[in-house]
């Protein structure tokens, strides 16, 4: 489904990021670096500075000091629209709420980031139907969001998470809005990706989706890592 990426590339690189909002640091010299075929999980306390540090790897927000550079590219040098082109071409993301169009069927969500980067209608489409089968929901291509569970609608938002091949997996709370079936059926999407090669970085608060899915562990403390660790797989 995807290639697995040149084994040991480093695919995130922050060195001493800072953001500042007026006198308080959500992050106070982060530094971090995720090769590919890894998969690391981010926990810590609410305002620690886990979704801070999402926001500058995906380009979503620019630090005040320090330097991130994803995919081989200093994300400084970009300007708005080069964030939101190499955004669309070098990182997925995956939300706790899903962030599906709501007007449009699954397959047109899941196609939509490859015809934002100028691919043929039919061409996108072609892959976004096998993405749906490979992800087990081919049968709901034509059903809309608000017709299919969570579950289902997590699936869809995983599928147009891979659309553009995506060096980096980004992964807010996946599991926070599922029950705990449908929610164990995403971490065994996640660990799948994973195995085959997919870069991931997953924000967690639940230790459960951190010790199946991911084999390092940053624990984030007051806007700084307070510490890392390797994490053995959890059946």
């Amino acid at each position: 489904m995807i290639s697995a990426g040149r084994a040991g590339q480093v695919v995130v690189h922050l060195d001493g990021v800072r953001k500042d909002y007026g006198e308080t640091a959500a992050l106070d010299g982060v530094s971090l670096e995720i090769r590919a075929g890894e998969a690391v999980a981010v926990m810590g306390p609410s305002g620690c500075g886990k979704s801070t540090l999402l926001n500058m790897i995906a380009g979503l927000d620019r630090p005040s000091g320090g330097t991130v550079t994803v995919d081989g590219q200093d994300l400084r040098l970009l300007s708005e629209t080069g964030l939101t082109l190499f955004r669309r071409r070098h990182i997925g993301m995956i939300f706790q709420f899903f962030n599906l169009i709501d007007d449009l069927p699954a397959l047109d969500n899941v196609a939509l980031p490859s015809q934002l980067t100028g691919a043929p209608a039919r061409q996108a489409r072609m892959r976004a139907l096998e993405l749906l089968d490979e992800l087990g929901i081919a049968d709901r291509a034509d059903a809309y969001p608000a017709v299919l569970s969570g579950g289902e609608r997590q699936r869809v938002a995983v599928a147009r998470a891979l659309m553009n091949r995506p060096a980096l997996l980004l992964a807010d709370e996946p599991t926070g809005a599922l029950d705990s079936r449908a929610g164990e059926q995403v971490m065994d999407l996640l660990i799948d990706l994973n195995q085959i090669g997919q870069t991931l970085l997953i924000v967690t608060h639940d230790l459960r989706l951190a010790t199946r899915c991911a084999g390092h562990l940053v624990e984030m403390a007051d806007g700084r890592v307070a510490g890392e660790s390797a994490l053995e797989p959890v059946e």
